[in-house]
């Protein structure tokens, strides 16, 4: 939500720009109906539902969103409207209710005042008294359908799909070997040992999956045989495939097994086409897989945890030549997207399996199992995974690569000296080892933060001797320093990957353009100059024109495309 400094800051921009270009997910503008109050209050009642389901935001009335100019598009609230009446209003015709926040702006124009509704986050879904919603998507407010009010339920938990009591206990329902493989892989993960020595019932009841002496859906998700998953959980099931091609396959198997299995079957099935590999270098001993076993573990967890088991469809797990993928069915919640994963508040489709997992020390929910994924593969020098949403499907893809041995000798070594490398660090890393530089807006988005975050980060890595910084303002760059990159890549071209200070880019630049005029040869072209100096295209035509000033002798030869830069007085040079 926006303060009130905020949106007097907004009403100086509107002879610039009109109030719709400063719209957003938080922020409306709304004109307020001096025809019918009935109307405006409508309105009002609107815009609160729209921003309560949203997730909070920030509705200014009295102002015409498509006018450009203050004066005429500031028209403010007629002064008899009681600010009471009004939140009075939106309470009694809204469902939940909703009680709005209301303050008073002063301004020299129309009216005098405009009036600011804060309307903050409540339990979705709200709808007007006639039962009809919409809700905050972007700009704009959408109709809050079927399948917007379902994602709303899931998201809130209202709608626990696992939570559901579906028979009595009953130990035929359970598989003993499920239930011995999910002890096992509690205790691997530390799991309190006087939990594990529970029996069968008692386990289940103390990680809350038996209420009222009935089995939840997540007690057989979590334990239960094939037949009691396909009687009560007929959506789940998963599939493997051993792809030969894009649409043939060598090896498939279709199960519907219990949590702990899963992932079990799928890591032996997985074990020929991962297998160890042992690297010595130095006092390091380094054991490593194509794919490392917590990342492919982390994936499943979540490809299970966050499945929506009402829709039919496999966990389907495809392994080709060259990448493994992992998906299932049931897109993000809560606001999460391929683009904040990494540090976004973490959201559980299905509660109650969630949290007796988390009992059981098998997932975290601390949203640490991405970063997990993400940094068993970077710290070998290896890519992260690839994380789309496509359609209501999340689908995690693993590239395979061997491993960059230098790369994680360098990332022991820092270990060993106390210097943990985090994931912003390993990413931006990774991108400086493909890339000579790296800006900041780049960054940002390669780590999923603010440009102000990913600031203090680079500056970090710079004190810690990983990083160069060059340019000033919007064309600040960082680039990874020699010594560093000496040791991770070893091919001698540190230096020349490095873009070169200004006033000796000229220097260069004029000295090769002196010495293919002795030669005879032709000038250099745009494209040459950015070879030479590592300038992007405009950079590169700021340094020509300050030479051509600087020098009458350089001078430009052709035009557009064909221009090249050449020096016509070798002789007297």
């Amino acid at each position: 939500m926006r303060s009130i400094s905020e949106i007097t800051a907004f009403l100086t921009e509107f002879d610039h720009c009109i109030a719709d270009d400063l719209e957003d997910q938080d922020l409306d503008f709304k004109q307020w109906d001096t025809q019918s109050r009935n109307k405006a209050v409508k309105t009002m009642v609107e815009m609160a539902v729209c921003m309560a389901n949203g997730g909070g935001g920030t509705v200014v009335f009295g102002v015409a969103d498509r006018v450009r100019g203050r004066e005429r598009a500031i028209l403010g609230v007629p002064l008899e409207i009681d600010i009471n009446l009004l939140k009075k209003a939106v309470y009694d015709q809204t469902d939940p209710k909703i009680t709005p926040v209301f303050e008073e702006l002063r301004v020299p124009e129309g009216t005098g005042r405009i009036l600011i509704m804060q309307v903050y986050p409540g339990m979705p879904p709200h709808t007007d008294s006639a039962g009809y919603g919409t809700i905050r998507i972007g700009k704009d407010c959408k109709p809050l359908t079927g399948t917007l009010r379902r994602k709303i339920a899931v998201e809130t938990g209202e709608t626990d799909y696992t939570a559901e009591t579906i028979a009595p206990v009953d130990l035929n329902l359970l598989s003993p070997t499920a239930l011995e493989v999910l002890r096992n892989q509690s205790g691997k993960e530390k799991a309190p040992q006087d939990l594990l020595a529970l029996s069968d019932i008692e386990l289940l009841s103390t990680i809350g999956l038996i209420k009222a002496k009935k089995l939840t859906r997540a007690a057989l998700l979590l334990a239960g045989t094939e037949e009691s998953l396909r009687q009560y959980v007929p959506g789940h099931n998963w599939t493997f495939l051993h792809m030969t091609s894009d649409t043939d396959y060598s090896i498939r198997e279709d199960r519907c097994s219990a949590l702990p299995v899963f992932v079990q079957r799928i890591e032996d099935l997985l074990v020929p086409f991962n297998p160890i590999t042992t690297y010595e270098q130095g006092l390091f001993h380094f054991e490593y897989r194509t794919w490392p076993e917590v990342a492919i573990r982390e994936a499943l967890m979540n490809a299970f945890c966050h499945a929506d088991f009402r829709i039919a469809g496999p966990i389907l797990i495809k392994l080709f030549s060259d990448h493994l993928q992992i998906s299932n069915n049931g897109g993000f919640i809560g606001g999460i997207t391929p683009d904040n994963i990494l540090h976004h508040q973490p959201a559980a489709r299905n509660p109650l399996l969630v949290e007796a997992l988390t009992r059981l020390r098998l997932v975290n929910r601390s949203n640490l199992g991405i970063s997990r994924m993400f940094s068993s593969l970077l710290i070998e020098g290896k890519e992260p995974p690839v994380i789309r949403e496509i359609g209501d499907s999340v689908l995690v893809t693993f590239l395979q690569r061997e491993l960059d041995a230098d790369f994680r000798y360098f990332v022991a070594n820092e270990s060993r000296k106390d210097r943990i490398l985090g994931i912003d660090e390993l990413l931006l890393l990774q991108y400086l080892r493909q890339h000579s530089e790296v800006d900041t807006a780049t960054a940002a988005g390669i780590c999923q933060r603010s440009e102000i975050e990913i600031r203090g980060k680079l500056s970090g890595m710079v004190s810690a001797g990983y990083l160069e910084h060059g340019g000033t303002g919007r064309g600040a760059y960082w680039c990874m320093s020699p010594n560093l990159y000496n040791t991770i890549a070893g091919d001698g071209n540190a230096e020349k990957r490095r873009r070169i200070d200004w006033e000796a880019a000229k220097t260069r630049v004029l000295s090769i353009l002196m010495e293919r005029a002795r030669r005879n040869e032709p000038g250099l072209s745009n494209e040459e100059i950015r070879h030479i100096t590592r300038f992007d295209r405009n950079q590169a035509r700021r340094l020509i024109l300050q030479l051509m000033k600087e020098n009458a002798e350089v001078v430009q030869e052709g035009t557009r495309r064909w221009a090249r830069y050449a020096y016509r007085n070798a002789q007297t040079a």
